[in-house]
C-alpha cells in the first residue's frame, strides 16, 4: 500500500464521519430554539449574499485552473469552504433563535419553489462528501482523480449555491 493511499484513507473516516455528522446535527439544531435570545432575523440575507459569493468563487476558481493559475484556484476552493462553513452556521443559529419562514405563494411558483427548494437541501447533503473527497484529492496531490471526482463536485455546490439564493429570493416577501 502507498503513503498517499494511507493518507486518503486516513481522511476518508473523516469524510465518512463529517458527512454523516453534519446533517444530522443540522436537523437536530434546527428543532432547537434557544429561549430568552433575540431572533437573527437580519442573518437570511447575510447568508443569502454568501452563497451567491460562494457561486462567484467557484465560477471564478473553475477560471482559474482552466487557465492553469493553480494556486489562485487553491485560495479561492479554500474561501469557498470557508465560505459554506459560515453560511452553515449563520443557518444554524438562524433556525435556532427564529420560527421557520412559510412560503406564501399559489400556483406553479408554488411548485416552482418546493422544487427547488427541495433538491437544494437534498444535495446540500449529498454534495457534503463530493466537497471532502475532492479536496481530500487535491492535498494528497491526487490530482488525477481530483479531477475526475472535481468533475461531479463543481456542477452540484454550484447549483447548492444559486439554488440557496433562489429559495431566500423566492421566501423573503413572507419573511
Amino acid at each position: 500500500m502507498t503513503e498517499r493511499s494511507t493518507e486518503e484513507r486516513k481522511y476518508n473516516r473523516w469524510i465518512v464521519g463529517l458527512s454523516v455528522v453534519i446533517p444530522l446535527v443540522v436537523a437536530a439544531l434546527f428543532g432547537i430554539k434557544i429561549p430568552g435570545v433575540e431572533p437573527l432575523t437580519f442573518l437570511p440575507p447575510i447568508y443569502a449574499t454568501i452563497n451567491a459569493l460562494t457561486a462567484i468563487i467557484l465560477i471564478s476558481a473553475f477560471w482559474a485552473i482552466k487557465n492553469k493559475k493553480q494556486k489562485l484556484h487553491e485560495r479561492l476552493m479554500k474561501t469557498a469552504i470557508g465560505c459554506s462553513v459560515l453560511f452553515l452556521l449563520m443557518y444554524i443559529a438562524y433556525h435556532m433563535t427564529s420560527e421557520s419562514t412559510s412560503f406564501g405563494g399559489d400556483g406553479i411558483i408554488k411548485y416552482m419553489y418546493y422544487f427547488i427548494l427541495i433538491t437544494h437541501i437534498l444535495l446540500s447533503i449529498i454534495v457534503i462528501p463530493f466537497v471532502l473527497i475532492t479536496y481530500v484529492r487535491a492535498i494528497t496531490k491526487n490530482f488525477e482523480s481530483h479531477k475526475k471526482i472535481a468533475r461531479i463536485t463543481f456542477p452540484l455546490w454550484l447549483y447548492v449555491a444559486i439554488s440557496g439564493v433562489l429559495v431566500f429570493i423566492m421566501i423573503s416577501p413572507y419573511y
